[in-house]
């Protein structure tokens, strides 16, 4: 069994942070977590570029960054006065709230925690060790070292590849996307997800009083949450191919509603993912999941309604179009869609085109300097659908040679090859938690492993 005194966990968003607080937690190591921004320690992306009115997709009670204590962030809302157990928080608020667990596991670890804010720039394994060379040319040395690089940027479109036009945004963050932009103008949004509907909000606060077009091969959106019930509950993993599974989600929903037919596959989603074939996986990604995402990462009622405000009052549009091409027009970008079920493309020109694509998976596609550098080394490989870091089970990232690296964990929504569920707070709680278990040896301190 791998003993562990030190941890070093790059990336200090939600996944790197909930690890080190876990590990401090459980046992006796020190933990080293290193974040290229000082201000993203506890935050990441997901809640450190969140601006006043986004808003979390999951009531507060769902919300605990600690699977122990199943009520800590409603009670944390409740002490604050700014919310309770049904509460939709905002995404700033859930960033202070992480910023407070870091902070407390600081306060009651002292010596045992350091904060690195530092870009990590490579990483070696050894039969003995894991070192990981920053920018600044220091190196942490520590027995373990785990990945926690979050979602990384969306890649552009084929059309917008080659594309440097002041209109043209790739970061859906981004302050300031609707400045200089007036009335007569038209925004358009690469995507239709959740990243599509935080960048329209973003564009409503900030006063564009435009059309904005969001434009998706399906024009899916994000379908909204009901008033909290208990779901039937499921007694055992369904099995079947993903065709058989969509008959029988579909039977469900007539008879207990599409919302409890969905949330009472999630105990055993990831194990039924594990089951599935190479094919199946595949066939999934390709015919299934915008139709899974939609219906399972759902959207606040309250941003549901300002949505539906918007689209009835015509300054948001949903399209189901593929972009054909795009170039630049001037100080606006023209773009050529083709509708779905259509042969016919219509060009129409934008004075900001936003990608909001989504997160980028593709490891072979990522300008990430540290994961450029483990993947050219073997240490890491891409999973088999190229949707992230392949991993085992037990989060040890698998070289190109198949090998599992103990010395060289991964967590977060990079190992979605692996587990698939692993992108929302719920599950990634639980992965961190288990490995912080398994890496102290907790598992057997407290009689889980026997």
């Amino acid at each position: 069994m791998l003993s562990a005194n030190h941890v070093a966990i790059v990336g200090g968003g939600f996944s790197g942070t909930l690890l080190a607080i876990n590990l401090l937690r459980h046992g006796a190591v020190r933990v080293t977590l290193i974040e290229r921004r000082g201000d993203r320690f506890g935050r990441g992306l997901a809640y450190g570029a969140a601006q006043h009115d986004h808003i979390l997709n999951v009531r507060a009670a769902n919300m605990s960054a600690l699977p122990d204590e199943p009520g800590h962030f409603a009670d944390w809302l409740r002490t604050r006065a700014a919310g309770q157990d049904a509460s939709f928080a905002t995404r700033q608020t859930y960033g202070l709230y992480l910023r407070d667990l870091l902070e407390a596991a600081k306060a009651a670890a002292g010596a045992r925690l350091r904060l690195v804010e530092a870009e990590a720039v490579d990483l070696r394994v050894s039969d003995g060790a894991a070192t990981v060379r920053l920018a600044t040319g220091a190196q942490v040395k520590a027995d373990i070292a785990v990945l926690a690089p979050g979602n990384l940027p969306p890649h552009a479109l084929p059309a917008f590849a080659g594309i440097a036009h002041p209109a043209y945004a790739d970061d859906p963050w981004a302050l300031g996307l609707a400045d200089g932009l007036g009335p007569e103008d038209q925004v358009l949004l690469l995507g239709t997800g959740l990243t599509a509907v935080d960048c329209a909000l973003s564009f409503d606060t900030a006063g564009f009083a435009g059309p904005i077009v969001a434009v998706s091969r399906r024009g899916l959106l994000p379908r909204a949450h009901a008033p909290a019930q208990a779901a039937p509950g499921l007694s055992e993993r369904p099995n079947g191919s993903a065709s058989a599974l969509v008959r029988r989600v579909r039977a469900r929903a007539d008879a207990v509603g599409w919302r409890a037919a969905v949330d009472e596959l999630r105990p055993f989603t990831q194990d039924m993912w594990r089951a599935a074939d190479a094919s199946d996986r595949a066939r999934f990604l390709r015919h299934l999941r915008p139709y899974w995402d939609v219906h399972r990462h759902r959207i606040a009622p309250a941003v549901a309604d300002r949505l539906a405000g918007m689209r009835a009052a015509g300054r948001l549009e949903i399209a189901a179009a593929k972009v054909m091409e795009a170039r630049p027009d001037g100080a606006r970008i023209a773009v050529a869609l083709r509708s779905r079920g259509s042969d016919a493309v219509a060009w129409r020109h934008f004075a900001r085109v936003v990608n909001c694509t989504g997160p980028l998976g593709d490891l072979g596609r990522t300008r990430d300097q540290l994961l450029r550098a483990l993947a050219s080394q073997s240490a890491i490989r891409p999973d088999s659908l190229a949707i992230g870091i392949d991993v085992d089970r037990q989060c040890r990232a698998i070289g190109a040679g198949g090998e599992a690296r103990d010395r060289l964990r991964v967590v977060g929504p990079m190992t979605r090859g692996a587990h698939w569920e692993i992108v929302a707070v719920p599950d990634i709680r639980r992965q961190v938690w288990t490995l912080a278990r398994d890496i102290s040896n907790a598992h057997w301190v407290e009689a889980a492993g026997l």
